[in-house]
């Protein structure tokens, strides 16, 4: 899947790649030798153990430059009066009656925990382009779909604190 990534989601994932070469190689290939120099490998939890963080950081490294090989960079930019990327829209759940806030963010940085959701997800989808008063459906599957209301619309700055999603 390609994702979107705006210019900052690009900018950190680029010092993440440079972090991991630069610094966290270097710590895992000199675990591997010390761990080596303990002798019988066969038995050598320690060596194991260096080897598989030593892959994973590899492993990351090129998961990244690959998400920058596919990703289409986008605009982080939106009409005042609209629902747009990086927005904290306030909605209403009719059938809850509950009031939540979210902050519309790219597919890497989404984490439902800390109400940071993707565009890309139903609810992303639905509010995107909408306008506060606006009560929009969220199709969820084709089975099933709920309605929300925009109650407010914030206009919020990527400030870059929202940390990249680790995987």
């Amino acid at each position: 899947m390609q994702e979107q990534l705006t210019k900052q989601d690009v900018d950190k994932i680029r010092k993440e790649i440079e972090y991991r070469k630069l610094v966290v190689r270097k710590d895992a290939i000199e675990a591997v030798k010390e761990a080596r120099a303990q002798g019988d490998l066969s038995e050598n939890f320690e060596y194991y153990a260096a080897k598989k963080d030593k892959n994973a950081n590899e492993s990351r490294i090129r998961y990244l430059e690959r998400m920058l090989r596919t990703a289409k960079v986008i605009s982080d930019e939106s009409r005042e009066d609209e629902v747009g990327l990086n927005n904290t829209v306030t909605v209403y759940f009719e059938e809850d009656d509950e009031e939540e806030t979210y902050k519309l963010v790219t597919s890497v940085r989404g984490n439902s925990m800390k109400n940071l959701i993707s565009i890309e997800s139903p609810l992303g989808k639905a509010l995107m382009g909408h306008k506060e008063g606006d009560t929009v459906f969220v199709q969820v599957n084709p089975q099933f779909g709920y309605e929300v209301q925009i109650r407010k619309i914030e206009n919020t700055t990527d400030d870059g604190s929202d940390s990249i999603r680790k995987y």
